[in-house]
């Protein structure tokens, strides 16, 4: 196995994101535009998201079994105007 300690992180545009996460692209741009999706950046007009943050975020949703409380889904953050809306 290659050896990938000196490389720096890896970025993917949002239709890449999208892909490794098993979503849309669209829906992803609904998460960043409701404030629940994963931390991304923003460089020169384009968005990118980082491997590691991606699955941070989609672990944030495991599960063990049905009854699992919910305290963990993936909701708006508070304050933004989806989280508002839903008042």
């Amino acid at each position: 196995m290659p050896d990938t300690t000196n490389l720096p992180p890896r970025y993917l545009r949002t239709p890449e994101a999208a892909r490794f996460l098993g979503l849309s692209g669209r829906t992803l741009e609904k998460h960043r535009y409701f404030g629940t999706g994963p931390a991304y950046r923003r460089i020169g007009g384009r968005v990118i998201y980082s491997v590691d943050d991606l699955q941070a975020w989609a672990d944030l949703g495991i599960k063990h079994s049905t009854s699992d409380p919910g305290q963990n889904d993936l909701l708006p953050r508070e304050g933004s105007a989806f989280a508002r809306s839903r008042k």
